[in-house]
Protein backbone atom coordinates (compact mmCIF):
# COMPACT_ATOMS: atom_id res chain seq x y z
CA UNK A 1 0.00 0.00 0.00
CA UNK A 2 1.50 3.69 0.32
CA UNK A 3 3.51 3.30 3.22
CA UNK A 4 2.76 2.88 7.24
CA UNK A 5 3.34 6.82 7.25
CA UNK A 6 0.37 7.51 4.96
CA UNK A 7 -1.35 4.27 6.12
CA UNK A 8 -1.13 6.04 9.76
CA UNK A 9 -2.61 9.23 8.51
CA UNK A 10 -5.77 7.47 7.19
CA UNK A 11 -6.54 6.06 10.85
CA UNK A 12 -5.66 8.75 12.20
CA UNK A 13 -8.99 10.49 10.31
CA UNK A 14 -11.02 7.63 11.60
CA UNK A 15 -10.88 5.92 8.20
CA UNK A 16 -10.05 2.43 7.18
CA UNK A 17 -7.62 1.63 4.54
CA UNK A 18 -8.30 0.23 1.26
CA UNK A 19 -8.10 -3.50 2.42
CA UNK A 20 -9.50 -3.00 5.52
CA UNK A 21 -12.34 -1.87 3.78
CA UNK A 22 -12.57 -4.81 1.87
CA UNK A 23 -12.58 -7.48 5.06
CA UNK A 24 -14.92 -5.34 6.74
CA UNK A 25 -17.23 -5.54 3.67
CA UNK A 26 -17.09 -9.40 2.85
CA UNK A 27 -17.56 -12.17 5.18
CA UNK A 28 -14.77 -13.19 6.80
CA UNK A 29 -11.84 -14.58 4.94
CA UNK A 30 -13.37 -15.06 2.09
CA UNK A 31 -11.64 -12.54 -0.20
CA UNK A 32 -9.41 -13.65 -2.87
CA UNK A 33 -7.44 -10.82 -4.58
CA UNK A 34 -6.59 -10.26 -8.55
CA UNK A 35 -4.63 -8.16 -10.36
CA UNK A 36 -2.22 -7.36 -7.36
CA UNK A 37 0.68 -7.29 -9.79
CA UNK A 38 -0.82 -4.37 -11.76
CA UNK A 39 1.66 -1.28 -11.20
CA UNK A 40 4.38 -3.50 -9.90
CA UNK A 41 6.66 -1.77 -12.47
CA UNK A 42 8.12 1.39 -13.53
CA UNK A 43 6.15 2.62 -16.78
CA UNK A 44 7.85 5.33 -18.28
CA UNK A 45 8.14 8.80 -15.67
CA UNK A 46 5.28 6.53 -13.91
CA UNK A 47 6.93 4.57 -10.86
CA UNK A 48 6.05 1.54 -9.19
CA UNK A 49 3.03 1.20 -7.57
CA UNK A 50 1.09 -1.28 -5.06
CA UNK A 51 -1.51 -2.91 -6.59
CA UNK A 52 -1.97 0.59 -8.85
CA UNK A 53 -3.94 2.40 -6.29
CA UNK A 54 -6.83 -0.50 -6.46
CA UNK A 55 -7.40 -2.93 -4.39
CA UNK A 56 -9.76 -5.61 -6.24
CA UNK A 57 -10.89 -9.08 -6.50
CA UNK A 58 -13.85 -11.69 -5.72
CA UNK A 59 -15.25 -12.83 -1.96
CA UNK A 60 -18.63 -14.05 -0.28
CA UNK A 61 -21.27 -11.33 1.03
CA UNK A 62 -23.35 -12.81 3.13
CA UNK A 63 -23.23 -16.30 1.95
CA UNK A 64 -23.09 -15.00 -1.77
CA UNK A 65 -20.35 -14.11 -4.67
CA UNK A 66 -19.82 -10.50 -4.54
CA UNK A 67 -17.04 -8.72 -6.83
CA UNK A 68 -15.27 -5.77 -5.21
CA UNK A 69 -12.82 -2.90 -6.20
CA UNK A 70 -11.50 -0.43 -3.88
CA UNK A 71 -9.51 2.44 -4.52
CA UNK A 72 -6.47 3.38 -2.29
CA UNK A 73 -5.65 6.55 -1.31
CA UNK A 74 -3.01 6.24 0.56
CA UNK A 75 -0.88 5.07 -3.14
CA UNK A 76 -0.93 8.26 -5.27
CA UNK A 77 -3.87 9.73 -3.91
CA UNK A 78 -5.90 6.70 -5.15
CA UNK A 79 -5.44 8.08 -8.97
CA UNK A 80 -6.43 5.75 -11.85
CA UNK A 81 -3.58 4.57 -13.82
CA UNK A 82 -3.32 2.97 -17.14
CA UNK A 83 -3.26 -0.58 -15.59
CA UNK A 84 -5.93 0.61 -13.29
CA UNK A 85 -8.27 1.29 -16.06
CA UNK A 86 -7.82 -1.93 -17.07
CA UNK A 87 -8.34 -3.67 -14.06
CA UNK A 88 -11.53 -1.78 -13.24
CA UNK A 89 -12.97 -2.88 -16.61
CA UNK A 90 -11.74 -6.55 -15.73
CA UNK A 91 -13.57 -6.29 -12.39
CA UNK A 92 -16.97 -5.23 -14.03
CA UNK A 93 -16.53 -7.51 -17.12
CA UNK A 94 -16.10 -10.33 -14.22
CA UNK A 95 -19.01 -9.34 -12.20
CA UNK A 96 -21.40 -9.43 -15.46
CA UNK A 97 -19.45 -12.72 -16.68
CA UNK A 98 -20.06 -14.20 -13.52
CA UNK A 99 -23.48 -12.93 -12.47
CA UNK A 100 -22.30 -11.30 -9.33
CA UNK A 101 -23.05 -8.14 -7.60
CA UNK A 102 -20.49 -5.33 -8.15
CA UNK A 103 -19.22 -3.11 -5.01
CA UNK A 104 -17.43 0.14 -5.62
CA UNK A 105 -15.65 1.33 -2.58
CA UNK A 106 -14.58 4.95 -3.97
CA UNK A 107 -11.91 7.28 -2.41
CA UNK A 108 -9.88 8.35 -5.46
CA UNK A 109 -8.31 11.73 -7.61
CA UNK A 110 -9.54 10.10 -10.73
CA UNK A 111 -6.96 9.62 -13.56
CA UNK A 112 -3.45 10.29 -13.25
CA UNK A 113 -1.59 12.96 -14.63
CA UNK A 114 1.37 10.65 -15.28
CA UNK A 115 -0.90 8.82 -17.82
CA UNK A 116 0.04 11.86 -20.54
CA UNK A 117 3.04 10.23 -20.73
CA UNK A 118 2.65 6.75 -21.31
CA UNK A 119 -0.09 6.19 -24.91
CA UNK A 120 -2.22 3.22 -24.95
CA UNK A 121 -3.91 2.26 -27.78
CA UNK A 122 -8.40 2.24 -28.07
CA UNK A 123 -9.75 0.00 -25.58
CA UNK A 124 -12.96 -0.37 -23.48
CA UNK A 125 -13.62 1.16 -19.69
CA UNK A 126 -15.38 0.37 -17.05
CA UNK A 127 -17.82 3.13 -17.59
CA UNK A 128 -19.05 1.42 -20.80
CA UNK A 129 -18.63 -2.05 -19.10
CA UNK A 130 -21.41 0.00 -16.04
CA UNK A 131 -23.66 0.58 -18.72
CA UNK A 132 -23.64 -2.91 -20.06
CA UNK A 133 -23.66 -4.60 -16.70
CA UNK A 134 -26.68 -2.18 -15.52
CA UNK A 135 -30.00 -4.06 -14.76
CA UNK A 136 -28.13 -7.51 -15.12
CA UNK A 137 -26.42 -7.49 -11.60
CA UNK A 138 -26.50 -5.24 -8.84
CA UNK A 139 -24.56 -2.36 -8.95
CA UNK A 140 -23.40 -0.46 -5.41
CA UNK A 141 -21.12 2.35 -4.55
CA UNK A 142 -19.48 3.63 -1.16
CA UNK A 143 -18.06 7.03 -1.69
CA UNK A 144 -15.37 6.83 1.37
CA UNK A 145 -13.63 9.83 0.74
CA UNK A 146 -12.74 12.31 -1.90
CA UNK A 147 -13.81 11.26 -5.22
CA UNK A 148 -13.23 13.15 -8.60
CA UNK A 149 -12.85 13.01 -12.08
CA UNK A 150 -13.74 9.36 -13.60
CA UNK A 151 -13.61 8.00 -10.26
CA UNK A 152 -16.81 9.99 -9.78
CA UNK A 153 -18.72 9.49 -12.70
CA UNK A 154 -18.86 5.69 -12.08
CA UNK A 155 -21.04 6.92 -8.76
CA UNK A 156 -24.16 7.82 -11.25
CA UNK A 157 -23.99 4.59 -13.29
CA UNK A 158 -24.73 2.61 -9.59
CA UNK A 159 -28.42 1.46 -8.29
CA UNK A 160 -26.90 2.45 -5.05
CA UNK A 161 -24.96 5.21 -3.98
CA UNK A 162 -24.11 5.90 -0.05
CA UNK A 163 -21.71 8.91 1.51
CA UNK A 164 -19.60 8.78 4.46
CA UNK A 165 -19.54 12.36 6.05
CA UNK A 166 -16.91 14.02 4.79
CA UNK A 167 -16.33 12.31 1.70
CA UNK A 168 -17.03 14.44 -1.56
CA UNK A 169 -18.26 13.78 -5.10
CA UNK A 170 -17.33 16.16 -8.05
CA UNK A 171 -16.51 15.52 -11.60
CA UNK A 172 -13.41 17.87 -10.65
CA UNK A 173 -12.15 19.28 -7.48
CA UNK A 174 -11.73 22.75 -6.14
CA UNK A 175 -8.38 23.67 -7.37
CA UNK A 176 -9.70 22.37 -11.31
CA UNK A 177 -12.44 24.19 -10.46
CA UNK A 178 -10.97 27.69 -9.68
CA UNK A 179 -8.50 27.53 -12.63
CA UNK A 180 -11.60 26.75 -15.17
CA UNK A 181 -14.07 29.17 -14.26
CA UNK A 182 -12.67 31.11 -11.69
CA UNK A 183 -14.60 30.52 -8.61
CA UNK A 184 -13.37 29.46 -5.38
CA UNK A 185 -15.58 26.58 -3.65
CA UNK A 186 -14.60 24.20 -0.45
CA UNK A 187 -14.65 20.83 -1.05
CA UNK A 188 -18.03 20.30 1.30
CA UNK A 189 -19.67 23.14 -0.63
CA UNK A 190 -18.61 22.00 -4.05
CA UNK A 191 -19.81 18.27 -3.44
CA UNK A 192 -19.87 17.06 -0.22
CA UNK A 193 -22.52 14.83 1.39
CA UNK A 194 -25.10 17.65 2.13
CA UNK A 195 -25.04 18.50 -1.42
CA UNK A 196 -25.48 15.20 -3.08
CA UNK A 197 -27.67 13.41 -0.73
CA UNK A 198 -30.09 16.63 -0.47
CA UNK A 199 -29.78 18.99 -3.51
CA UNK A 200 -28.24 16.93 -6.48
CA UNK A 201 -30.01 13.65 -5.68
CA UNK A 202 -26.69 11.95 -7.24
CA UNK A 203 -25.92 10.04 -3.56
CA UNK A 204 -28.90 7.94 -1.78
CA UNK A 205 -28.10 8.28 1.41
CA UNK A 206 -25.19 9.68 4.09
CA UNK A 207 -23.85 7.71 7.18
CA UNK A 208 -21.56 8.80 9.92
CA UNK A 209 -18.31 6.41 8.83
CA UNK A 210 -16.80 3.51 6.97
CA UNK A 211 -18.09 0.60 8.57
CA UNK A 212 -21.66 2.53 8.13
CA UNK A 213 -21.41 2.75 4.72
CA UNK A 214 -20.42 -0.82 4.37
CA UNK A 215 -22.70 -2.17 6.76
CA UNK A 216 -25.49 -0.12 4.71
CA UNK A 217 -23.85 -1.90 1.46
CA UNK A 218 -24.13 -5.09 3.10
CA UNK A 219 -28.01 -4.44 4.04
CA UNK A 220 -28.96 -2.84 0.70
CA UNK A 221 -27.82 -6.10 -1.13
CA UNK A 222 -29.56 -8.63 1.08
CA UNK A 223 -32.71 -7.50 -0.89
CA UNK A 224 -31.72 -7.87 -4.15
CA UNK A 225 -31.04 -11.45 -5.92
CA UNK A 226 -27.47 -12.07 -7.15
CA UNK A 227 -28.54 -10.90 -11.01
CA UNK A 228 -31.04 -10.45 -13.00
CA UNK A 229 -31.74 -14.04 -13.97
CA UNK A 230 -33.21 -15.38 -10.75
CA UNK A 231 -35.71 -14.27 -8.13
CA UNK A 232 -35.29 -11.96 -4.97
CA UNK A 233 -34.01 -14.30 -1.91
CA UNK A 234 -36.80 -15.44 0.44
CA UNK A 235 -36.69 -16.16 4.31
CA UNK A 236 -34.77 -14.66 6.86
CA UNK A 237 -31.58 -12.66 5.86
CA UNK A 238 -28.76 -12.01 7.98
CA UNK A 239 -29.67 -8.78 9.56
CA UNK A 240 -31.70 -9.77 12.44
CA UNK A 241 -35.80 -9.25 10.91
CA UNK A 242 -38.32 -11.33 12.58
CA UNK A 243 -40.14 -12.88 9.56
CA UNK A 244 -43.97 -12.94 10.37
CA UNK A 245 -47.05 -13.81 9.04
CA UNK A 246 -50.32 -13.22 9.26
CA UNK A 247 -51.42 -10.19 11.82
CA UNK A 248 -53.97 -7.85 12.36
CA UNK A 249 -52.76 -3.79 12.50
CA UNK A 250 -55.16 -2.12 14.33
CA UNK A 251 -53.17 0.57 15.31
CA UNK A 252 -53.01 1.57 11.27
CA UNK A 253 -56.81 3.25 11.94
CA UNK A 254 -55.26 5.75 14.08
CA UNK A 255 -52.51 6.35 12.77
CA UNK A 256 -53.79 7.81 8.96
CA UNK A 257 -56.67 10.48 9.63
CA UNK A 258 -60.07 10.82 8.38
CA UNK A 259 -59.78 14.15 7.36
CA UNK A 260 -57.26 14.53 4.24
CA UNK A 261 -55.65 17.98 5.49
CA UNK A 262 -54.21 16.80 7.99
CA UNK A 263 -50.53 14.95 7.58
CA UNK A 264 -49.45 12.17 8.70
CA UNK A 265 -46.07 9.93 8.01
CA UNK A 266 -46.36 7.20 6.18
CA UNK A 267 -43.13 5.95 7.53
CA UNK A 268 -45.56 4.74 10.54
CA UNK A 269 -47.84 2.94 8.50
CA UNK A 270 -44.76 1.26 6.51
CA UNK A 271 -43.25 0.45 9.53
CA UNK A 272 -46.62 -1.18 10.71
CA UNK A 273 -47.31 -3.54 7.38
CA UNK A 274 -43.81 -4.68 6.93
CA UNK A 275 -42.34 -7.73 8.69
CA UNK A 276 -40.54 -6.21 12.39
CA UNK A 277 -37.10 -4.64 11.90
CA UNK A 278 -37.19 -5.42 8.10
CA UNK A 279 -37.49 -1.59 6.84
CA UNK A 280 -34.75 0.40 5.24
CA UNK A 281 -35.17 3.66 3.81
CA UNK A 282 -33.69 5.02 0.95
CA UNK A 283 -32.80 8.22 0.00
CA UNK A 284 -34.78 9.40 2.69
CA UNK A 285 -33.31 13.24 2.40
CA UNK A 286 -34.00 13.99 -0.96
CA UNK A 287 -37.89 14.00 -2.85
CA UNK A 288 -39.10 14.29 0.58
CA UNK A 289 -42.58 14.41 -1.08
CA UNK A 290 -42.52 10.40 -1.92
CA UNK A 291 -40.82 8.03 0.41
CA UNK A 292 -39.06 4.86 -1.17
CA UNK A 293 -38.49 1.48 1.10
CA UNK A 294 -36.91 -1.84 0.72
CA UNK A 295 -38.83 -3.75 3.52
CA UNK A 296 -39.98 -7.69 4.15
CA UNK A 297 -43.11 -8.62 3.74
CA UNK A 298 -43.87 -12.44 5.09
CA UNK A 299 -40.07 -12.50 4.63
CA UNK A 300 -40.32 -11.70 1.33
CA UNK A 301 -38.28 -8.63 -0.50
CA UNK A 302 -40.51 -5.71 -1.48
CA UNK A 303 -40.19 -2.54 -2.61
CA UNK A 304 -42.67 0.45 -0.85
CA UNK A 305 -43.58 3.91 -2.76
CA UNK A 306 -45.12 5.81 -0.60
CA UNK A 307 -46.61 9.38 -0.73
CA UNK A 308 -45.80 11.46 2.09
CA UNK A 309 -48.84 13.15 3.47
CA UNK A 310 -46.68 15.25 5.90
CA UNK A 311 -45.12 16.75 2.91
CA UNK A 312 -47.31 19.12 0.80
CA UNK A 313 -50.00 16.79 1.55
CA UNK A 314 -48.22 14.17 -0.33
CA UNK A 315 -48.18 15.98 -3.88
CA UNK A 316 -45.79 14.83 -6.33
CA UNK A 317 -43.04 17.28 -7.45
CA UNK A 318 -40.03 16.89 -9.99
CA UNK A 319 -37.50 15.81 -7.19
CA UNK A 320 -40.13 12.80 -5.67
CA UNK A 321 -40.88 11.68 -9.39
CA UNK A 322 -37.16 11.62 -10.40
CA UNK A 323 -36.71 9.88 -6.73
CA UNK A 324 -38.90 7.24 -7.33
CA UNK A 325 -38.84 6.13 -11.06
CA UNK A 326 -35.08 5.21 -10.74
CA UNK A 327 -36.24 3.18 -7.38
CA UNK A 328 -38.73 1.66 -9.10
CA UNK A 329 -36.18 0.85 -12.59
CA UNK A 330 -33.88 -0.85 -9.57
CA UNK A 331 -36.60 -3.07 -8.62
CA UNK A 332 -38.38 -3.82 -11.54
CA UNK A 333 -35.03 -5.13 -13.35
CA UNK A 334 -34.39 -7.68 -10.29
CA UNK A 335 -38.53 -8.18 -9.63
CA UNK A 336 -38.63 -7.29 -6.28
CA UNK A 337 -42.62 -6.96 -6.10
CA UNK A 338 -43.98 -3.09 -5.52
CA UNK A 339 -46.46 -2.15 -3.23
CA UNK A 340 -47.46 1.52 -4.04
CA UNK A 341 -49.26 3.66 -1.42
CA UNK A 342 -51.05 6.58 -2.45
CA UNK A 343 -52.27 9.04 -0.40
CA UNK A 344 -51.96 12.61 -2.53
CA UNK A 345 -53.79 15.67 -4.31
CA UNK A 346 -52.12 15.05 -7.56
CA UNK A 347 -48.94 16.24 -9.64
CA UNK A 348 -47.89 19.94 -7.65
CA UNK A 349 -49.24 22.87 -9.60
CA UNK A 350 -47.46 26.00 -9.67
CA UNK A 351 -45.23 28.06 -11.74
CA UNK A 352 -41.74 26.90 -9.48
CA UNK A 353 -42.86 23.48 -10.23
CA UNK A 354 -43.93 23.81 -13.85
CA UNK A 355 -40.03 25.54 -14.15
CA UNK A 356 -38.47 22.89 -12.24
CA UNK A 357 -39.93 20.17 -15.01
CA UNK A 358 -42.32 17.94 -13.03
CA UNK A 359 -44.43 17.27 -16.19
CA UNK A 360 -41.38 15.57 -17.49
CA UNK A 361 -40.22 13.52 -14.16
CA UNK A 362 -43.80 12.47 -13.44
CA UNK A 363 -44.01 11.22 -16.90
CA UNK A 364 -40.70 9.30 -16.21
CA UNK A 365 -42.16 8.30 -13.31
CA UNK A 366 -45.66 7.08 -15.10
CA UNK A 367 -43.48 4.96 -17.52
CA UNK A 368 -41.74 3.67 -14.66
CA UNK A 369 -43.95 1.84 -13.19
CA UNK A 370 -45.98 0.79 -16.49
CA UNK A 371 -42.73 -1.25 -17.46
CA UNK A 372 -42.57 -3.12 -13.70
CA UNK A 373 -43.39 -6.70 -15.00
CA UNK A 374 -43.37 -8.10 -11.27
CA UNK A 375 -46.06 -8.41 -8.73
CA UNK A 376 -47.52 -4.47 -8.64
CA UNK A 377 -50.09 -3.70 -5.25
CA UNK A 378 -51.72 -0.90 -5.08
CA UNK A 379 -53.51 0.42 -1.93
CA UNK A 380 -55.24 4.03 -1.68
CA UNK A 381 -55.23 5.05 2.02
CA UNK A 382 -56.90 8.16 1.93
CA UNK A 383 -56.74 10.36 -1.33
CA UNK A 384 -55.82 9.80 -5.39
CA UNK A 385 -55.84 12.82 -7.60
CA UNK A 386 -56.02 13.38 -11.02
CA UNK A 387 -52.27 11.97 -12.49
CA UNK A 388 -51.60 11.59 -9.42
CA UNK A 389 -53.65 8.26 -8.81
CA UNK A 390 -51.67 6.95 -12.35
CA UNK A 391 -48.47 7.60 -10.84
CA UNK A 392 -49.14 5.26 -7.91
CA UNK A 393 -50.18 2.49 -10.41
CA UNK A 394 -53.56 2.90 -10.35
CA UNK A 395 -54.61 2.39 -14.00
CA UNK A 396 -56.59 -0.30 -15.85
CA UNK A 397 -55.22 -3.36 -17.22
CA UNK A 398 -51.95 -2.87 -15.91
CA UNK A 399 -50.83 -5.54 -14.08
CA UNK A 400 -51.35 -5.46 -10.81
CA UNK A 401 -51.93 -8.57 -8.49
CA UNK A 402 -53.74 -6.30 -6.66
CA UNK A 403 -55.59 -2.64 -6.47
CA UNK A 404 -57.05 -2.28 -3.20
CA UNK A 405 -58.69 0.99 -1.07
CA UNK A 406 -58.89 1.81 2.66
CA UNK A 407 -62.99 2.74 2.88
CA UNK A 408 -62.59 6.51 2.77
CA UNK A 409 -60.65 6.87 0.26
CA UNK A 410 -60.66 10.02 -1.76
CA UNK A 411 -60.66 9.57 -5.58
CA UNK A 412 -61.38 12.09 -8.46
CA UNK A 413 -60.01 14.19 -11.40
CA UNK A 414 -58.92 16.85 -8.28
CA UNK A 415 -60.40 17.64 -4.52
CA UNK A 416 -64.17 18.46 -4.68
CA UNK A 417 -63.64 21.15 -2.84
CA UNK A 418 -61.21 22.51 -5.57
CA UNK A 419 -63.30 21.36 -8.64
CA UNK A 420 -66.46 22.77 -7.70
CA UNK A 421 -65.01 26.45 -7.08
CA UNK A 422 -63.08 25.61 -10.53
CA UNK A 423 -66.24 24.55 -12.67
CA UNK A 424 -67.78 27.31 -10.74
CA UNK A 425 -70.95 24.65 -9.49
CA UNK A 426 -73.58 26.20 -7.19
CA UNK A 427 -74.21 25.10 -4.01
CA UNK A 428 -76.47 22.09 -4.89
CA UNK A 429 -74.15 20.59 -7.36
CA UNK A 430 -71.20 21.15 -4.90
CA UNK A 431 -72.91 18.74 -2.50
CA UNK A 432 -73.33 16.29 -5.04
CA UNK A 433 -69.68 15.96 -6.03
CA UNK A 434 -68.71 16.25 -2.25
CA UNK A 435 -70.58 13.11 -1.84
CA UNK A 436 -69.68 11.24 -4.99
CA UNK A 437 -66.12 12.10 -3.59
CA UNK A 438 -66.47 10.51 -0.01
CA UNK A 439 -68.48 7.37 -1.79
CA UNK A 440 -65.67 7.20 -4.51
CA UNK A 441 -63.86 4.01 -3.30
CA UNK A 442 -67.24 1.69 -3.44
CA UNK A 443 -68.43 3.15 -6.55
CA UNK A 444 -64.79 2.20 -8.02
CA UNK A 445 -65.02 -1.26 -6.02
CA UNK A 446 -68.81 -1.26 -7.95
CA UNK A 447 -66.84 -1.35 -11.35
CA UNK A 448 -64.15 -3.32 -10.56
CA UNK A 449 -61.23 -0.66 -10.47
CA UNK A 450 -60.85 -1.57 -6.92
CA UNK A 451 -60.65 -5.60 -6.24
CA UNK A 452 -61.25 -4.53 -2.63
CA UNK A 453 -62.59 -1.81 -0.07
CA UNK A 454 -60.82 -2.98 2.95
CA UNK A 455 -60.37 -2.63 6.45
CA UNK A 456 -57.28 -0.75 7.81
CA UNK A 457 -56.45 -3.98 10.12
CA UNK A 458 -57.10 -6.09 7.84
CA UNK A 459 -54.19 -4.44 5.02
CA UNK A 460 -51.02 -6.36 5.91
CA UNK A 461 -52.97 -9.41 5.76
CA UNK A 462 -54.48 -9.00 2.68
CA UNK A 463 -51.21 -7.43 1.09
CA UNK A 464 -49.36 -11.02 2.45
CA UNK A 465 -52.70 -12.91 0.10
CA UNK A 466 -51.55 -11.11 -2.74
CA UNK A 467 -48.00 -12.08 -2.11
CA UNK A 468 -49.39 -15.42 -2.10
CA UNK A 469 -51.25 -15.43 -5.17
CA UNK A 470 -48.27 -13.94 -7.03
CA UNK A 471 -45.65 -16.52 -5.71
CA UNK A 472 -46.26 -18.91 -8.49
CA UNK A 473 -44.05 -16.51 -10.39
CA UNK A 474 -41.46 -17.93 -8.65
CA UNK A 475 -41.32 -21.04 -10.39
CA UNK A 476 -40.76 -19.77 -13.79
CA UNK A 477 -37.70 -18.37 -15.58
CA UNK A 478 -36.94 -14.57 -15.11
CA UNK A 479 -34.15 -12.72 -17.02
CA UNK A 480 -32.96 -9.10 -17.67
CA UNK A 481 -35.65 -6.74 -18.16
CA UNK A 482 -35.89 -5.22 -21.76
CA UNK A 483 -36.42 -1.51 -21.20
CA UNK A 484 -38.06 -0.52 -24.68
CA UNK A 485 -39.05 3.01 -25.68
CA UNK A 486 -37.20 6.38 -24.59
CA UNK A 487 -36.99 7.18 -21.23
CA UNK A 488 -39.14 10.75 -20.64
Amino acid sequence: MGGPERLARQRAGGRLDARARVEALLDPGTFVELGALVGSVTRGVTPPAPADALVGGHGLLGGRPVVVASEDFTVMGGSIGLGTHSKRYRLVQLALQERAPLVMLLDGAGDRPQNAFERRGREPNDLQALVAASGRVPLVAAVMGPSAGHSALSAPLMDFVVMVEGACLFAAGPPLVEAATGERVGKDELGGTAVHTMVSGVAHDAVPDDRAALARVRRYLSYFPSHAWEHPPAGPDDVGVEVTGRRDVEALVDIVPADPRRGYDVREVIELLADAGSVTEVQAAYGQGMVTVLARLGGEPVAVVANQPAVRAGAVDAEAAGKAAHFLEVAGSFHLPVVFLADNPGVLAGSAAERQGVLRAAARLFAAQARIRGPKLHVTLRKAYGFGSSLMAMNPFDGQTVTLALPGARLGAMPAESGADAARLDAGEADLLRHAELGGAYGSANTLAYDDVVQPRELRNALLDALRLASGRRSLPVEPVAWGGIRP
